[in-house]
């Protein structure tokens, strides 16, 4: 009975535990200015060049400008995409349906610069399934 009420507080508890989000996401190169979030300001890229543009479904209106978030490759249709244990964090500089570069596959949550979705995953594949996390 002890061992059935520990279980029940244990399963109550562990949706609260885990923050993170599931979507898609697809990759990018330039050119990158200007974006919908800052315009021509190349000063709005951080140094690493790790930084991303949102898909509709975390737009938010565009709430989603200057939001971080960090990032993991869960799988992809292509075997072996994913770097195993491998996290990045992005900001969001742009808007995914108003690049003005093409993706390497449109409609996913977010399409990362190439250099931050080399980090997570292989470049040849065009899209992975992902986890993300907001900073």
């Amino acid at each position: 009975m002890c061992n059935l009420l520990v279980l029940s507080s244990l399963l109550l508890f562990l949706p609260s535990l885990s923050n993170a989000d599931v979507g898609t996401a697809s990759s990018y190169g330039p050119p990158f200015l200007p974006t919908v979030c800052f315009g021509g300001d190349e000063s709005q890229f951080p140094p690493d060049n790790l930084f991303a543009a949102a898909g509709e479904g975390i737009w938010d209106n565009g709430a989603s400008c200057g939001r971080q978030y960090i990032v993991r490759c869960l799988s992809s249709a292509t075997p072996d995409a994913c770097v195993e244990g491998q996290r990045v964090q992005i900001v969001v500089v742009d808007r995914a349906t108003e690049l003005h570069s093409t993706p390497s596959s449109y409609g996913t949550t977010l399409v990362l610069s190439r250099r931050a979705y080399g980090l997570i995953a292989k470049q040849t594949v065009d899209e992975i399934n992902i986890e993300f996390t907001q900073v």
